[in-house]
């Protein structure tokens, strides 16, 4: 068995493709449209791959608490220079809960959390 993606609801697409291109460096591979007022797009490559789908019709997207993305960054200084440029608030971090990692988590435009994680021996 291969894990293939993450699924994500948008409320708006052009905020959100905006967020993971920008800001976590995806790039977008697949845009489409699934039906009346639904789009969906793949982003991502190899092992990191997310789907995002918007519906015109679902409007009340409620993210919660449940799910957090986590990505690798070489240096978690300069990700957290370059989220603060810009204007993304930071809702968790830094944290170094032990000697091998450091992270800090931010939220995409839908609230879904997205951490990103330096690992320090690596």
């Amino acid at each position: 068995m291969k894990f293939l993606w993450t699924t994500i609801l948008a409320k708006n697409m052009e905020e959100t493709l905006k967020f993971y291109q920008e800001i976590v460096g995806l790039k977008l591979n697949k845009r489409f449209s699934g039906g009346p007022g639904t789009e969906i797009c793949f982003m991502g490559e190899d092992d990191t791959k997310l789907e995002i789908i918007h519906n015109k019709k679902v409007q009340d997207i409620d993210a919660g608490n449940a799910v957090t993305l986590g990505f690798r960054v070489d240096s978690l200084d300069e990700m957290l220079k370059f989220v603060t440029e810009k204007g993304i608030q930071i809702k968790t971090g830094p944290v170094q809960p032990n000697p091998e990692i450091k992270f800090f988590i931010v939220q995409d435009p839908n609230g879904i959390k997205v951490q990103f994680a330096q690992q320090m021996n690596q």
